[in-house]
């Protein structure tokens, strides 16, 4: 092995039911360099990382790490822990009912003399952890009551301390703001000059080219190539992850500006807030209407969607739909009103993992009937076939488990389970976040054909460039209250203005 390389996979394959995830791959990972492993859902990168961490069982190739003699098969993460390989995924999987500093040190507690965990000597070393990550956290808190965003950090922190050779990030970036990327950049290269190999794994084709060494695209299970980063313009690897020339995403939307203030108002929110998220705001969504949600994270996006399909209860204002002031006190109140939402968390509100593609598209459309009024069989057949089709949704049957599926197809189910509903708004919280370039297209099509159907559609995403691809308004939103809003010239500068202006009113 190379003194040069830290990690070698050769000829890695793994089959899942009906599907080959994994034909022949190979991966080299060099010390200190950081190096993106690139492709659409589906394409086979999470399996390869699970193979090498032990999550999965390959069934043929070898994977050498740098120190140890022989191939290596991992049985468990924490074997491959041991090995000097942590990872940090999309979701974080830590403990939130314990404290910072308890998930810090999981599994490998400081003890006392008498073999008791060190509480003092964990929560002194947690907080040097923290500080020299400058990240201000009190560890001694429980990790639930920080945002998702430094939950994320927080898993980062725990994988780098644990003195790892193989740094693998799938995902990492999904819930941070730029602020959060930029110290995680930071980190990232300074583990890179210390001789860490890191393996990333992300959507955003700007963060690789910001921070990336070499790229390694994989498609359809297979290898497509590694290469230097300067080797490989964004065009180029887009059409490497696709398998084809891109077209230009921003030819989706026409051009024209419509107006919408002559059509029936769809929803109609006067004064809304909730206790300690959102502040009163008034909001107004047409018929055909798409309508963003916009400003950095934590700026009471995703919490305004949730008062308004009372997800969250209003405690001042009033709410019309189609004209009639109604009263939501709950989810089901709003699905019964021809509400939908697809929330930003489809790991923890989203799917239900251990449920088939097809139990989980009729769940909606299940609960507006209620637990006694079953659909039959051939319904449910009928309605998950054709959502499968329409949405392209890559499973090897109706009846495979969700969880079976990548985070992409797994997003598509859930866009199928409220379109069964045939909504007349429905809520898009991040409905792109952690999918490929592909599918994201897919979905911003759909959300446009949706409009031109007569829905309303609330959209939600941290990319402002999706949003001006879809949304025909703007909302601008900062620490849970509406700062502006924006119906003409729907531009990347303009809104970054508004959310900059935003920022220095009060």
């Amino acid at each position: 092995m190379d003194k040069n390389v830290v990690l070698t996979m050769r000829g890695i394959t793994m089959t899942f039911p009906g599907v080959k995830a994994l034909d022949n791959v190979d991966f080299t990972l060099r010390k200190g360099e950081i190096h993106a492993l690139m492709g659409e859902n589906g394409a086979g990168k999470s399996t390869l990382i699970k193979c090498l961490t032990g999550i999965n069982a390959f069934e043929a190739g070898e994977i050498h790490v740098d120190g140890i003699s022989g191939a290596v098969v991992n049985h468990s993460t924490l074997d491959a822990q041991k090995k000097g390989i942590s990872t940090v995924y999309q979701e974080v999987n830590l403990c939130p009912n314990l404290s910072v500093a308890e998930n810090l040190f999981i599994g490998r507690e400081p003890k006392t003399k008498l073999g008791f965990i060190d509480r003092k000597t964990m929560v002194k070393k947690s907080q040097k952890i923290m500080d020299d990550l400058d990240m201000k956290i009190d560890v001694t808190q429980n990790l639930e009551e920080y945002s998702l965003a430094l939950q994320q950090m927080i898993a980062i922190a725990r994988a780098v301390d644990m003195d790892c050779k193989v740094l693998i990030l799938d995902e990492p970036t999904s819930s941070l703001d730029d602020n959060e990327v930029e110290k995680l950049f930071g980190l990232m290269r300074r583990l890179r000059d210390q001789g860490v190999g890191i393996i990333f794994v992300t959507h955003f084709l700007e963060q690789v080219y910001a921070v990336c060494d070499r790229i390694t695209v994989l498609r359809n299970g297979q290898l497509v190539g590694e290469y230097p980063i300067a080797d490989l313009p964004r065009v180029k690897l887009v059409a490497a992850m696709m398998g084809k020339d891109f077209d230009d995403l921003a030819a989706i939307k026409s051009e024209e500006t419509k107006d919408y203030s002559h059509a029936e108002v769809l929803i109609e929110a006067k004064g809304l807030s909730h206790k300690g998220t959102i502040k009163p705001f008034d909001l107004t969504l047409h018929k055909g209407e798409v309508v963003g949600l916009t400003g950095l994270l934590g700026s009471g996006r995703s919490e305004l969607a949730r008062v308004i399909y009372g997800a969250d209860k209003a405690q001042t204002g009033t709410l019309k739909v189609n004209g009639k002031e109604v009263k939501i006190n709950a989810p089901i109140d709003a699905m019964n009103l021809g509400m939908g939402l697809l929330p930003d968390d489809r790991k923890a509100e989203g799917i239900i993992g251990d449920l088939s593609v097809r139990e989980n598209i009729i769940l909606a459309m299940q609960a507006k009937r209620g637990m006694f009024k079953l659909l039959p069989m051939s319904r449910q057949i009928e309605i998950a076939d054709e959502y499968i089709k329409i949405l392209q949704i890559k499973t090897a049957s109706r009846e495979t488990l969700i969880k079976q599926l990548s985070g992409g197809n797994q997003q598509k189910v859930i866009l199928a389970r409220w379109l069964a509903t045939d909504p007349d708004f429905l809520i898009l919280d991040e409905p792109t976040r952690g999918i490929d370039v592909g599918t994201k297209t897919e979905i911003q099509k759909l959300v446009l054909e949706l409009a031109e159907q007569g829905k309303g559609v609330m959209f939600i995403s941290s990319e402002i460039e999706e949003m001006l691809r879809t949304c025909s308004k703007l909302e601008v939103m900062r620490d849970g209250a509406k700062v502006g809003e924006i119906t003409d010239d729907l531009t990347q500068e303009h809104v970054m203005k508004a959310i900059a202006g935003g920022a220095s009113n009060e």
